[in-house]
Order: structure tokens, then C-alpha cells, then sequence
């Protein structure tokens, strides 16, 4: 049975030209069913093997992963030419060393670097803050290499009496540092997309995955607002100026590289990753190769989940001139690719000499010079 409409209304004293019905049902299909094709045709250089061996330097994995499982997470990587693989999920005590056995002391204990991750049993014991740095010591003793701060310290993780630990809370101090001590990085995850914390509404670019994924959303009667988090953040940074701090997905600036760009220079000791932001950059191909060029030495290749198709549009943002093209998750972004064409010297960097500078214990022998 077709469609009913009504009478359209009149515009300058003259009727509307009445819609005839189709019948067509995909006249009614939802936004999310609308997958056009593009109808462009341009040069495609797909790449499905990094130009350079290169260090992943955001994953997360499982360090109780058995060995039939260890061996193909190694096969995929090398036909990736991904050379070696930081997890973040380290934990702690008993559980980093279990990780640390299997994973960077095993069978292919180069290919992998273990991140230890705080403890916040009993936080408000007086004597939490020489316990926490005095277990993170151990597990970088015992062989993780750094350190990783997860998105809920700040923004979900509240002490024993429901307050919301900021995340530069001197709690924390001692530890990091034991970072500076020691010479490791701090990656650190702080709050989430500047859009979660926006009305859902037709103005918010996130707004496709927020109705996907309502429990994203980051209302103001729950969470602080995503600039109270980020300034917590800063005043970390330049609390402990001899701590190396990694600041995860472009510290959710990747759509303001210029104030990225603006807090780096204020803050020598902050680095970044690319990690879940490739979308950001791949719109913005001319400013983004100006900002990687002169950030050069700044910033590493991250990827933060496990799906290795995924890679392949890292590289060929990265390192082609490729127009228009599809990215693999339409959510994070319903426009579409441009490549930035590095030059080799920055793909060099932001591959590997980078993550050999600063995490320590990596096998140099396996990058080119």
C-alpha cells in the first residue's frame, strides 16, 4: 500500500508540487544504512606493510595469552612489519610478572615491551603514596618499561569517600617520581573526545556513535567537563618537568593541532601518539604534514586496538598521497581520507627512532640506521 501525503502547503500563493509516493523502501532507510559509494575515480595505492619496521607504541593485549595464540599475534605482526608491540596492560605485582615472563622475557621477548599500570587498592591509606610508587619501582625492576595511566583516573575512579580523583592528584607524586628516577615514559589516556562531553544533538560531529554507543556520552550532571580534565592534565605535565609523559591520541587535539602544537612547545617533557585519532588527520593533510614535520621528534605511531586490516590506512595515510578514500569506521568519521606523504625522515621517526629514544631496552639492531 503506498504512502500517504498531505497537501503541501502554499509558497507565494502558489501550491507545492504534491511528493508522489515510490513504494521504494530505501527511500526510508536510517542514516546508519547510508553507505554511498563514491563515484570519484583516482590513483589508489593501497599499502599493507609499513614502509619501515616500526614500534607500536599503544596496545593493549592479554599477558596470560597462550603460545599457539602468541605465535600467530607474531605472524600477523611481521607481515605488518610491525617490529615491536608495546602492551599497556600490563598491571601490577604478581600479575606485570606473569605478563612480563610470558610476553618480554619469552619466547619473542624482543618483540615485546610491557607497560606497568597503577594500583589503587586502599587510596586513601595514609601510606599510599610510598606503596603505589614503591610497587611501580618493583614492576619496572622486574622488567616493564614504562608506565600507562587508563581514562578512568580522572574521570570515573573516585576514592573511598566517591571523590573524583583528579588527575593531578599528589597521591601520585612519589611515583611518577620514580618514573624520572628510572628514566621511563608515561602514557597516559585522559578523558575522551571533546565531543562526548557536547549536546548530542545535529551540531556534534560524534553524534552517529553516541546513538550507537549512548553509554559514551560524558553528561555535565556526571563527569567534569572534558576542559576541567585537560587542565588537570597540563598541570601534571608541568608539576613533574623530568617526566617524560606521553599523551595518548594526540591528546584529543587532533582537530586543534595548533593548540597541540602550542601546549608542546610549553611543555618539552609532553610527547604524543597517534593511536584512534587517524581520522583527524587524514581531513587535514596539508596542515597535519606541516605539524608532523616540525613535531617530528615528538610524536610516535600508536594504533590502541588489534584489528590489523586497520593498519593498513595508517600507513597509507601516512605515507601516500592518495585522494578520497574510505576510512574503516564510518562512526569515528563519515568523511574521507587524504594522504599526508611523509617525508622518509619523519616516517623514520614516527616508526621507530622515536620509541628507541625514549622507551628503554628496545633492540635497536632490528631498525635501519
Amino acid at each position: 500500500m503506498g504512502l500517504v501525503y498531505a497537501q503541501p502547503p502554499a509558497q507565494n500563493g502558489q501550491p507545492q508540487r504534491r511528493r508522489e509516493p515510490t513504494g521504494d523502501a530505501s527511500l526510508q532507510m536510517s542514516i546508519e544504512e547510508y553507505t554511498p559509494k563514491s563515484g570519484l575515480v583516482v590513483p589508489q595505492h593501497p599499502v599493507t606493510r609499513a614502509k619501515y619496521p616500526f614500534v607500536d607504541v599503544h596496545n593493549h593485549q592479554r599477558g596470560d595469552m597462550p603460545a599457539e595464540q602468541l605465535d600467530k599475534l607474531v605472524k600477523d605482526m611481521d607481515a605488518l612489519n610491525l617490529q615491536v608491540m608495546v602492551n599497556l596492560s600490563g598491571g601490577s605485582g604478581e600479575r606485570l610478572r606473569k605478563t612480563v615472563d610470558n610476553m618480554a622475557k619469552g619466547k619473542y621477548a624482543k618483540r615485546f615491551v610491557v607497560f606497568a599500570n597503577f594500583d589503587f587498592s586502599n587510596i586513601d591509606a595514609p601510606d599510599y603514596s610510598d606503596r603505589v610508587a614503591k610497587q611501580l619501582e618493583d614492576d619496572l625492576k622486574y622488567g616493564a618499561k614504562g608506565l600507562k595511566i587508563f581514562k578512568d583516573f580522572g574521570m570515573d575512579r573516585k576514592d573511598t569517600k566517591g571523590q573524583r580523583i583528579h588527575v593531578d592528584d599528589p597521591r601520585f607524586d612519589k611515583a611518577f617520581e620514580v618514573c624520572a628516577k628510572m628514566n621511563v615514559p608515561v602514557l597516559i589516556h585522559t578523558a575522551e573526545p571533546s565531543q562526548f562531553f557536547l549536546p548530542q544533538d545535529k551540531n556534534n560531529e560524534r553524534w552517529l556513535e553516541l546513538k550507537q554507543f549512548p553509554s559514551r556520552a560524558r553528561p555535565p550532571e556526571k563527569y567534569p567537563t572534558w576542559e576541567t580534565m585537560m587542565d588537570e592534565q597540563h598541570r601534571m605535565f608541568k608539576k613533574h618537568p623530568n617526566v617524560k609523559f606521553i599523551n595518548a591520541h594526540l591528546g584529543w587535539l587532533g582537530g586543534d593541532l595548533a593548540q597541540l602544537g602550542k601546549l608542546m612547545d610549553e611543555m618539552p617533557n609532553m610527547y604524543t601518539e597517534i593511536g584512534a585519532v587517524l581520522a583527524e588527520l587524514g581531513r587535514q593533510p596539508r596542515f597535519a604534514k606541516q605539524w608532523f614535520i616540525k613535531y617530528q621528534d615528538r610524536v610516535f605511531f600508536g594504533k590502541d586496538t588489534w584489528e590489523p586490516f586497520e593498519y593498513h590506512y595508517y600507513f597509507r595515510v601516512l605515507e601516500t598521497a592518495d585522494e578520497y578514500f574510505d576510512y574503516y569506521r564510518r562512526r569515528h568519521a563519515f568523511w574521507q581520507m587524504y594522504g599526508l606523504e611523509l617525508p622518509d625522515e619523519v616516517l623514520r621517526k614516527l616508526y621507530y627512532k622515536n620509541a628507541l629514544k625514549l622507551i628503554p631496552g628496545l633492540d635497536a639492531s632490528a631498525f635501519p640506521r
